[in-house]
């Protein structure tokens, strides 16, 4: 058994490790656990955070919202962050480290399946509320982003009783892994990496 220990964001990340991704991985041979900063999330505190985790777990990986970090730079995108992250890492042990970063936010990939989204929060106009809003982006729910104002999670919190913490993990969980990692690229090549670590 693998032991995977996976930095997260916060509380809504957390549980959907928990819920979702432990079951998953499993079934793989990896038992993974959810360690959350709690709190800005910028590269000198994951690297600290993961380089005192990597001495005690097999392998290291990160679950963090693009937005939910600070200080970043004008052109940051999705893998110079991930890079930084590598970098950042006791050469050491840089080989037990797969850093992710989510896009744009952990709230796009509920947009996977709109039909459970609208079960979940228990309101049928949502389903096609959110098609409306995936078709703007061409079906890819990582995309969804127009400004901080319009991140996925805005979206929610404005026009549905979402409640970040207990309906995130709830509705990931209803879509499930594979159909989450069928619409959202990103999520899917991460998954795939950790499918393929060894003992």
């Amino acid at each position: 058994m693998v032991r995977l220990a996976i930095s997260v964001e916060g509380t809504t990340e957390e549980k959907f490790v928990s819920q979702v991704l432990m079951p998953y991985l499993m079934s793989h041979n990896i038992y993974a656990t959810p360690i959350s900063l709690k709190g800005n999330v910028s590269i000198d505190r994951i690297a600290n955070e993961i380089n005192k985790l990597a001495h005690n777990y097999d392998y290291v990986t990160s679950l963090y919202d693009f937005y939910g970090f600070k200080r970043k730079e004008v052109q940051e995108t999705k893998q110079s962050l991930e890079n930084r992250i590598k970098a950042s890492i006791n050469p050491d042990i840089a080989h037990k480290v797969i850093p992710y970063v989510q896009m744009y936010e952990f709230e796009g990939i509920l947009f996977s399946c709109p039909q459970t989204l609208s079960i979940e929060l228990i309101d049928e106009t949502l389903e096609h509320w959110a098609n409306n809003i995936l078709k703007e982006f061409n079906y890819n729910p990582e995309a969804i982003n127009n400004s901080p104002q319009t991140a996925p999670s805005k979206r929610l919190e404005k026009d549905t009783d979402y409640s970040k913490v207990i309906d995130g993990p709830n509705i990931a969980e209803a879509i499930g892994v594979n159909k989450l990692r069928e619409m959202c690229s990103g999520f899917d090549a991460w998954i795939a990496s950790l499918e393929n670590i060894k003992a």
